[in-house]
């Protein structure tokens, strides 16, 4: 038995593959601390209220509507009107529910846009996708059907104090060639929590519309909802922009739906993707946020209970790191949303792979920081010097880790 190309390419090990199969083990494994998934965190009050909601649900028989029918291939009409109507009115957007399309989960969106801009085309040619500013998520960097789909640029990085650091676009040296097809951001930053700048993001914006290529922001932990982020931002969109949402950082990972939001063409496109590979998306997360936007729910639990919760851990987390690793043996990047926390190894005499699997040994799982440089086309010494952290267990699991972490640094120095 032999698989075609398509299959050689998506059956082969990645980062992806790596950290969901860590994931699974360490779930597996009694005692192992889970730094390294992306799973967010079950907030007490957060599943207090979707417990409740369910059971209303289910009592009113909605529950058992969204189960037991299909939806159109742009996901719940109901929702795209509910979610239209709350940008127009919160933030001004000129939009309508012709401007949503649903998916099984972002990783499918992505999927979706960056074999839509990108790739082979009718004449032969080929576009790229550029992240400007890596890292970046690694779950990006196999969602392409050909090789080579990714460029990146490296960042600026601004030292800052308290053994903090921060990622920059480095305009001037981004490598924005004619076979550029989509520039794609997040913001806030899986891995590094990283937010880009307003300007930086108003930039970027005139870069893709002067090229005549649309900006893809995925904005799976920004705001308006769910509000993981703690700097000064004002979301952006436009009919060049494509904004890419999700639920799962509500609390609802395994509803698996993602949002986007993009010119009426764009949706119309992944709406006749949608119908050709999934048929339709998934009904319950939609009728989850249908009705927390009808109950005035979505944004004021984004704003009250999941920001502060986040704040509160990430604060906690940082102060942990510092009683076992100082400065000069660990720099953060400053925390300004997302789940994760980034570290930087400056220096450390080995890579973060080796540190990986000496934690991995000890029952500790990180992600070391190379995976998250897809399309970085030159060597560089920083892209194994860094890993990242989840920051959602508790705060007695998150000290142990830490522990075993600096023991693992000062051996590494002793050795």
């Amino acid at each position: 038995m032999s698989f075609s190309q398509f299959g050689d390419k998506f059956t082969q090990h990645s980062g992806i593959s790596r950290l969901m199969e860590d994931m699974g083990e360490g779930l597996r494994t009694p005692g192992t601390i889970m730094l390294g998934g992306g799973n967010p965190a079950q907030i007490p009050a957060m599943s207090d209220y979707f417990h409740q909601l369910l059971q209303q649900m289910h009592t009113e028989g909605k529950l058992t509507d969204a189960l037991c029918n299909y939806d159109g291939p742009r996901g719940k009409t109901v929702l795209l009107e509910e979610l239209a109507t709350l940008l127009r009115t919160t933030l001004g957007w000129q939009i309508s529910a012709q401007n949503i399309a649903l998916t099984n989960g972002s990783q499918s969106a992505f999927f979706y846009l960056f074999n839509l801009f990108a790739g082979r085309r009718a004449d032969g040619s080929k576009k790229r996708v550029l992240f400007p500013l890596a890292p970046e998520y690694l779950g990006y960097a196999d969602a392409g059907l050909d090789e080579g789909l990714f460029v990146s640029a490296k960042p600026n990085i601004e030292l800052l104090p308290e053994g903090q650091f921060k990622y920059h676009v480095d305009f001037d040296h981004l490598p924005m060639t004619e076979d550029v097809g989509l520039i794609c951001v997040s913001r806030p930053t899986n891995p590094t929590g990283n937010v880009i700048t307003d300007a930086e993001l108003i930039q970027l914006d005139a870069l893709a519309q002067q090229h005549e290529v649309p900006l893809l922001i995925d904005n799976a932990y920004g705001v308006p909802f769910p509000g993981i982020i703690f700097s000064e931002a004002r979301p952006l969109w436009n009919p060049n922009i494509i904004l890419c949402m999700s639920l799962s950082k509500l609390g609802l990972p395994g509803s698996r739906c993602g949002i986007i939001i993009a010119d009426e063409k764009t949706i119309g496109a992944i709406s006749n993707m949608n119908g050709i590979i999934s048929l339709a998306p998934g009904s319950i997360g939609p009728a989850i946020a249908c009705e927390m936007i009808q109950r005035g729910d979505l944004l004021r639990l984004s704003e009250e209970v999941i920001k502060p919760f986040y704040q509160e851990k990430v604060t906690r987390t940082i102060e942990i790191i510092r009683r076992y690793l100082p400065e000069d043996r660990c720099l953060i990047h400053k925390p300004e949303g997302a789940i994760f926390l980034w570290l930087w190894f400056r220096d450390l005499p080995i890579s973060t792979e080796a540190l990986y699997h000496r934690l991995k040994a000890r029952g500790v799982l990180m992600v070391p920081g190379h995976f998250f440089f897809p399309g970085l086309e030159q060597a560089w010494p920083h892209t194994h010097q860094c890993m990242r952290m989840n920051y959602v267990p508790d705060a007695d699991k998150i000290e142990r880790a830490v522990q075993i972490l600096a023991e693992e640094i000062e051996e590494a120095w002793r050795a």
